[in-house]
């Protein structure tokens, strides 16, 4: 018996869902790199990544001269900007670039953003409790003007300068607790975690790479979540590549629906131009 016109529509249309879960998002959030100022367009390989980005270099979202970069002045930052920052500090500043840089395990917390150097971000990374806590303690006596290092600067030189009228502070007075320095200074791209290094729960910006890189399976888990709980993850990471990647799915698969329909809906229309 053959189908009503609705009844076709309805069941391509339930063909279309069906084939679309089934299907992985081409925007997977595991194993990415951001679309950001120097990121690369997939991770992969990078055997000469420089120093304390070393760990990455099995599979890297930064190239050997980012890496280099890093360790330099990268955003043409200041690092100075209230005297020279002890080196035991400027470590942890480091550490944080090649994490950002190079890391392809951050899926999980990219957000799309509107700005001139990069198109995504991340947002509210668990980063694991001794990290934060050993980041503060070699810097609670360094000095700063700033809580949120992303804004407020005075960019006059092209170099970031206090700007007029702030203070230079010790850190323990501008961030009093390890949660504030790891939530504030980039604008909420990290979040405390009471979860320590090894639980498979908390990203790590410090690992030994001969044990392997612990953030992949991190990273597996909170996709994981997302997936199993999207309401709830939701502020995890708003605008997530996997949220993105069912409708992508569908839309692929639209024509082939369209060809089930009595007739092939597509068979009559306006030519190309």
């Amino acid at each position: 018996t053959a189908l009503s016109p609705g009844m076709a529509v309805a069941l391509a249309l339930a063909v279309v869902l069906a084939l679309a879960l089934l299907v992985p998002g081409k925007d997977s959030v595991l194993n990415v790199c951001m679309d950001a100022k120097h990121h690369k367009g997939q991770p992969g390989p990078e055997g000469k990544l420089y120093e304390q980005c070393s760990p990455w270099k099995d599979n890297a979202c930064c190239t050997a001269n980012t890496s280099l970069e890093a360790h330099r002045d990268l955003y043409n930052f200041n690092w100075n900007h209230c005297g020279v920052m002890p080196a035991k500090c400027k470590r942890h500043f480091i550490q944080d670039m090649c994490l950002y840089e190079c890391s392809p395990n951050l899926g999980p917390w990219i957000q799309q953003v509107n700005s001139s150097w990069r198109r995504e971000r991340i947002l509210h990374v668990p980063l694991c409790k001794e990290d934060c806590e050993e980041w503060w303690e070699d810097c609670k006596d360094a000095l700063t003007c700033r809580d949120n290092w992303h804004k407020g600067w005075n960019w006059a030189t092209g170099w970031n300068r206090c700007p007029w009228g702030s203070m230079c502070r010790p850190f323990s007075q501008v961030f009093p607790r390890p949660e504030e320095l790891c939530e504030k200074i980039w604008s909420g791209s990290f979040r405390y975690s009471p979860e320590r290094r090894g639980s498979g729960r908390c990203i790590q910006m410090w690992f030994d790479p001969a044990q392997g890189n612990p953030n992949a399976v991190v990273a597996k888990y909170y996709a994981w979540r997302k997936r199993a709980s999207p309401a709830q993850e939701g502020s995890m990471a708003p605008a997530g590549r996997a949220v993105r990647a069912l409708p992508w799915a569908a839309l692929a698969l639209l024509p082939l629906a369209l060809v089930l329909l009595p007739g092939g809906a597509g068979g009559r229309g306006t030519p190309a131009m």
